[in-house]
């Protein structure tokens, strides 16, 4: 997109010149003979560069300068003239001026100077762009949360992630488990290597070694072309063994030497291929008991122990949930577009209240779902707060024959819904339908024809 640039003087071929000259593809050029007109102009347009005289009839280009800072911080100033001293250009870069620059000037020098403007502002937006990612990424690398047990999982995390020592992650489903485990390796000397994750339960114990080891072509019925199994997929970085109790026994001694080694072997081949994979092993099981009643490896878990960090639940560390939950609000206000989002106090008792059995996970899906029910609010209040119990009272209720409400009826119900969130904006409510503008458009003509029969 070009830049826009206004150029004010009261010297009508000075105003030419330098509109001539920045005028092409790079640039759309404007010009104003005086202060004034040019505050005027600015009124109903936005200007990315000012170039200002300094000796002007009327408005000075000192006190442009000066009311362009006050009202449009974000448009740069670069101020010319015949009379410049030492004294008057410290004035202006005290003022905000980006740069000073003595009449007469070459062609060249002036586009020097507005080419450098540029390059500045857009290093200034990168850099801005730069802070916010490594913001979010160091906000990313560690558990939300002040209370205790949160910052000492996050001082566990930096000790550890120092190391390749094993991880084991034990807790109940939904208190962030997988969020540790990349904290971890974000925080790691193998962040710019893969981070993967397996869950155990989700394999088939037949296809467990293959997907963890890999197999040849032929290894076994199916087996069309040689695929490698997901440790040599993480080769370098971090795996992830999600529900690792749920691993076939038969399997763990397998698991256990290429821990050991540090070497893999391939489905359907008996050659060796070394490995470099950092292990973090997480269950929301009694690891304890799993062991006592025979169904994981006791020398397995030694292997896998050597840095334990028990993750608490919610209820345990409830002072978390403020945090928590004003973190979920801006993550949802981006997905759904809301500028606009706050949550009423009533709606922290509720929350502080409840008991969380399914942890942090859960909250996340009670606001989720808040922001959702609260459509066009602004404010976010109690009753906007579901559960999943008061879905399962009202479930009967809800599809009783009375309350069924037509398909297509439904349909034009979410559709005017979309065009009065959007401003009845047509290409917003298409997209937040999911669903493209021609189809949109046709839909709305549908139900003019309807209401004309």
């Amino acid at each position: 997109m070009a830049k826009t640039v206004l150029i004010v003087d009261d010297d009508d071929d000075l105003r030419e010149i330098v509109k001539e000259t920045l005028d092409n593809d790079a640039y759309e050029v404007y010009d104003a003979d005086s202060g004034d007109k040019a505050l005027k102009l600015m009124e109903e347009n936005s200007y990315d560069l000012i170039i200002s005289d300094l000796m002007m009839p009327g408005i000075k280009g000192l006190d442009l300068l000066k009311k362009v800072k006050e009202h449009y911080p974000q448009t740069g100033v670069l101020l010319m003239s015949a009379y410049g001293t030492i004294e008057t250009a410290v004035d202006a870069m005290k003022e905000g001026a980006f740069d000073f620059i003595t009449k007469p000037f070459s062609i060249s020098h002036i586009e020097s100077r507005v080419e450098r403007f540029f390059e500045y502002e857009s290093l200034k937006k990168e850099n801005i762009s730069l802070k916010k990612k490594l913001a979010q990424t160091r906000q990313a690398n560690k558990l939300v949360g002040n209370s205790s047990v949160a910052e000492q999982i996050n001082f566990h995390i930096g000790i550890v992630a120092r190391s390749d020592a094993p991880v084991f992650l034990q807790g109940e489903s939904g208190t962030g488990k997988e969020l540790i485990a990349e904290a971890i390796h974000n925080q790691s000397d193998r962040s710019q290597k893969p981070f993967l994750k397996i869950n155990c339960a989700a394999v088939p114990d037949t296809l467990f070694e293959s997907t963890l080891f890999g197999h040849e072509k032929g290894a076994f019925s199916g087996a069309y072309k040689s695929q490698k199994g997901i440790f040599e997929e993480c080769d370098g970085g971090t795996l992830l063994l999600d529900e690792v109790t749920e691993i076939p026994y038969n399997m763990q001694a397998k698991l256990l030497r290429v821990l050991q080694e540090m070497k893999i072997v391939r489905v359907g081949t008996t050659s060796e291929i070394p490995v470099d994979v950092r292990i973090i092993a997480a269950t929301n099981h009694n690891i304890t008991e799993q062991i006592r009643e025979g169904k994981f490896r006791e020398d397995l878990f030694f292997r896998l122990n050597v840095f334990p960090i028990d993750v608490a639940p919610l209820r345990h560390r409830k002072e978390d949930i403020p945090l928590l939950v004003e973190t979920f609000l801006n993550n949802f206000k981006k997905k759904y577009k809301y500028t606009e989002k706050i949550l009423d106090p009533s709606c922290m008792d509720v929350l502080l209240n409840y008991n969380w059995p399914g942890n942090i996970r859960q909250l996340q899906h009670v606001i989720e779902r808040a922001i959702l029910f609260s459509t066009d609010e602004p404010r976010i209040r109690a009753e906007h707060l579901k559960f999943e119990e008061d879905f399962s009272k009202g479930s009967k209720d809800a599809f009783s024959p009375e309350n069924i409400v037509p398909l297509a009826e439904m349909e034009k119900r979410m559709i005017f819904a979309a065009l009065q969130k959007t401003g009845n904006h047509r290409n917003q409510a298409a997209e937040l339908l999911g669903i493209t503008v021609r189809t949109l458009r046709n839909k709305l003509h549908q139900y003019e024809e309807n209401v004309l029969e």
